[in-house]
């Protein structure tokens, strides 16, 4: 495969499949971005005053679009960034569910909230900010958008898109979405600009707040833009995850849930489970059973239905983790499946164990389908080396002993924890990390409570 180079000045769709360029697309000018963001502000005075039920009509429209061109916006999703075409369509079916999700729940999410105090009426009303901008990754090019946007719209804020480079056909779809719904013009547009501009969305006073979800210096970066002009931001970052096996579980569903929840989106998921932290009297079965699972995988192009492995989304992405993957070897891993790049865009699945503290696998994150296999002692050692790493994003614990899980849920520092089960978002819970994999949450109630304001209202 001869893959395309990314033109310059030009925003670019390549199937990371085949290495074919799709179509590219010129920046918004200065003028048109101009155009973009007045017509938000214009857009977002009448739209606050929209009742929830013609929010929510149009939410549930939405969701109807989606399901209706379920296959198409799935084979988007495989042809632009690489994604299973099994797992792009469950992609679509949940930006449905959560769409119905805040349709059904928001305007109670919002609800006034009444609260005892010296006067004759006092509560907390939840109202609209204005403008928001979402910097969003290209792994989950459709969730990811649609997770912040059903909040945000169904709170009555209207939305600006800058998705990531090389999805820029997702991104406008998704615009197509919103309008086709009936959202009014100006409730949600992409922005299909460059990176060095995004910086000046963020500080345009019309924007009144900020969520990113990506790498750690892209949330740095945008935060501290955002923290000089005093806007609200919510990031979701990377993560290193732990995925810890205690005697008491069932050895054999943890171990076939592990590979699982590694794999998932080829690897390149901020809450894949990375690390495996395993107790020494149980780990040569586990280590079997997941040597075996390894072994099984099918790598290969993402629109059959039996590949569990597609490609990794760009050539920076497999040059990189290939980088961190002989690093981790040169000062000490084994490896015990996989350990090399494929050919084009693929990756091997990748098993290491006897991981070294200072090698990349120990505690950063690896985008893509590498597992690290830890021996510990007992669950004292397990969270502690679980705790060991800069990130804080999920965690899975297997156990079915009920001390034992009060005190991992209560002694891992993390977002979530997930007992025997892997880690996923779900509209009914917050999500989001602590540490260096962000602040701030999305989803749930709290989630959408992020982007409004918080006003007390105080009648004698």
């Amino acid at each position: 495969m001869v893959q395309a180079k990314r033109p310059t000045k030009l925003i670019a769709s390549i199937d990371p499949t085949t290495g074919e360029l799709l179509q590219t697309f010129a920046p918004l000018d200065p003028q048109a971005l101009e155009a973009k963001l007045a017509l938000a502000e214009q857009t977002f005075c009448a739209y606050r005053t929209t009742s929830f039920a013609q929010r929510s009509t149009w939410l549930k429209a939405a969701a109807g679009i989606l399901r209706e061109n379920q296959e198409r916006f799935a084979l988007l999703m495989t042809t632009e960034m690489g994604k299973t075409l099994v797992s792009a369509r469950a992609e679509v079916e949940k930006c449905a569910a959560g769409c119905l999700h805040y349709a059904e729940h928001g305007e109670s999410y919002l609800a006034d909230q009444i609260v005892g105090t010296d006067a004759s009426r006092s509560f907390v009303r939840y109202q609209p900010l204005g403008p928001i901008l979402a910097v969003m990754p290209w792994n989950f090019p459709f969730w990811q958008v649609f997770r912040f946007a059903a909040p945000a719209l169904m709170a009555g804020n209207v939305c600006l898109l800058k998705h990531a480079s090389n999805v820029p056909q997702c991104a406008l779809a998704i615009e197509a979405i919103f309008k086709e719904a009936g959202f009014p013009d100006g409730a949600f547009q992409t922005l299909l600009i460059v990176g060095t501009d995004t910086g000046k969305v963020v500080a345009d006073p019309r924007v009144k707040a900020v969520t990113l979800t990506g790498s750690e210096p892209a949330g740095r970066s945008v935060a501290a833009i955002a923290g000089q002009h005093l806007k609200k931001t919510v990031l979701e970052l990377g993560g290193s995850d732990p995925f810890i096996v205690l005697p008491s579980a069932d050895i054999e569903v943890a171990a076939a849930t592990a590979v699982k929840a590694r794999m998932l989106n080829s690897g390149q998921t901020c809450i894949a489970a990375k690390r495996y932290i395993v107790v020494e009297s149980i780990a040569d079965q586990f280590e079997a059973l997941l040597i075996q699972g390894y072994k099984a995988l099918h790598v290969g192009d993402p629109r059959d239905p039996q590949t569990d492995v597609g490609p990794l989304a760009t050539p920076e992405i497999r040059c990189g983790l290939d980088d961190q993957v002989r690093e981790t070897i040169r000062l000490g891993a084994k490896v015990l499946v996989g350990g090399q790049p494929l050919e084009g865009n693929f990756y091997a699945p990748t098993l290491l164990t006897d991981i070294p503290p200072t090698s990349p696998a120990y505690a950063d994150e690896l985008f893509g389908p590498v597992g690290s296999l830890f021996r510990v002692q007992d669950i004292d050692a397990a969270i502690r080396l679980a705790n060991d790493t800069p990130f804080g994003l999920g965690a899975s614990a297997w156990s079915e002993d009920a001390e034992e899980i009060e005190q991992l849920i209560n002694e891992i520092e993390a977002g979530a924890v997930f007992i025997n089960g892997l880690v996923k978002s779900d509209p009914h819970l917050p999500f989001g990390g602590i540490k260096n994999s962000g602040y701030g949450r999305e989803l749930s109630r709290e989630g959408m409570l992020e982007f409004v304001n918080l006003k007390s209202v105080w009648q004698r």
